[in-house]
């Protein structure tokens, strides 16, 4: 059995939106990541943790973690609590829900070899939960019909419905350190539907390499996105635009762009990333060239450092008061909040132009001050 399935469940939004896309992307080798080896830490936390506040067994990773640190502990802390409070809510609507980490995925009877890993599965009577953490910072994941928590749901309900009396499905995102817990509800008839509507003929399309491709949000993670021609055209259409004299765009024409220039940016940086590695491993671009870029100075070693300037009659460290994470952790929260809670304020963020759809309380601006007055 493969490691990672051709159709899995974390690149679904990909291949569900770009089905022939699928392919293409197995042919590449995955790049090793900090970002993805800091998950994978985060996460091997979260399973121990959980595993102990269930009475379970487990060997504590810390020591052997790469990226360990004060928020790390304090965001897989606040995930076990959450589990826990949401195990104990199941045990209100049976008498012996089960509660699985880590576990094993099969919704293969929609997707060719469909298989993937859950972070918490809590199965009860009525009710199925599905909670997924997320430790990374860069993209906000919002878990309103979200395929890659369906696919998962789908694939526990393939094994436990049955055996526990499941109409309904809940499925949350769980990301603190973007302060978002997101929560998607369904029955269990909508999310079959689903599956039998949209997903499994899809799945289909994308194991053939059939289908269309398109260009779209879903593109972030694909490994074809950089030199992606429907990606290209899709961007290129701002084209059309003269951007000569901003000044002339009529506020409809704005309109038509903003949606745009995320995606835009997005693509030109896509580019520019691998032509550098391309360049860098010998090809030519016309009216280019590589060249070191800017750097600054740092210490070769940092103990040595210290130890000099110490002799010669200095202080070389600085001493400044601990941020507000790494605060936390050393008073607790309880602690932090009786003795810091009313020094602590959070100013108004800046002023950020979003899409309707974005779920965050329009603030008031200059029109609306003056239809108040």
């Amino acid at each position: 059995m493969p490691k990672h399935a051709l159709l899995s469940a974390s690149s679904s939004k990909q291949w569900l939106n770009c089905p022939p896309s699928v392919r293409l992307c197995a042919e590449i080798r995955d790049r090793a990541s900090p970002y993805a080896q800091q998950g994978t830490d985060a996460h091997e936390l979260c399973e121990y943790k959980v595993l102990k506040a269930l009475g379970k067994s487990g060997r504590d990773p810390t020591a052997d973690l790469d990226y360990y640190d004060a928020e790390m502990e304090n965001c897989t802390e606040e995930y076990c609590n959450f589990v826990i409070e949401q195990f104990e809510e199941a045990k209100k609507l049976c008498k012996d829900p089960l509660v699985l980490v880590e576990q094993r995925l099969d919704f293969s009877r929609w997707v060719p070899d469909g298989f993937g890993t859950g972070d918490c599965l809590i199965v009860a009577d009525d009710v199925l939960h599905i909670i997924d953490f997320k430790y990374g910072l860069g993209v906000l994941v919002d878990a309103e019909h979200n395929p890659r928590m369906m696919c998962y749901a789908l694939g526990a309900l393939d094994t436990y419905d049955g055996i526990y009396d499941i109409h309904t499905v809940k499925m949350t995102i769980f990301q603190p350190r973007r302060n978002n817990l997101s929560t998607c509800t369904m029955t269990k008839a909508a999310l079959l539907t689903w599956a039998d509507t949209v997903l499994a003929p899809t799945a289909k399309l994308a194991y053939e390499g059939k289908g269309e491709f398109k260009a779209g949000d879903h593109c972030t993670f694909c490994k074809v996105r950089a030199t992606c021609r429907k990606r290209a055209e899709y961007n290129l259409e701002l084209a059309k635009y003269d951007f000569e004299m901003p000044a002339t765009l009529e506020d409809t024409e704005i309109a038509a762009i903003l949606p745009k220039i995320d995606s835009l940016v997005s693509w030109g940086n896509d580019i520019k990333e691998y032509a550098l590695q391309q360049a860098l491993s010998g090809t030519k671009y016309d009216g280019y060239k590589v060249v070191e870029g800017r750097s600054n100075r740092r210490y070769t070693n940092t103990d040595a450092v210290a130890s000099a300037v110490i002799q010669a009659g200095y202080d070389p460290y600085e001493k400044k008061l601990l941020g507000l994470t790494a605060m936390t952790s050393l008073l607790g929260k309880q602690q932090f909040e009786e003795l810091l809670g009313g020094l602590i304020e959070k100013p108004q963020g800046k002023p950020t132009l979003v899409p309707d759809t974005d779920k965050r309380l329009a603030m008031n601006t200059a029109i609306d001050d003056f239809k108040e007055n």
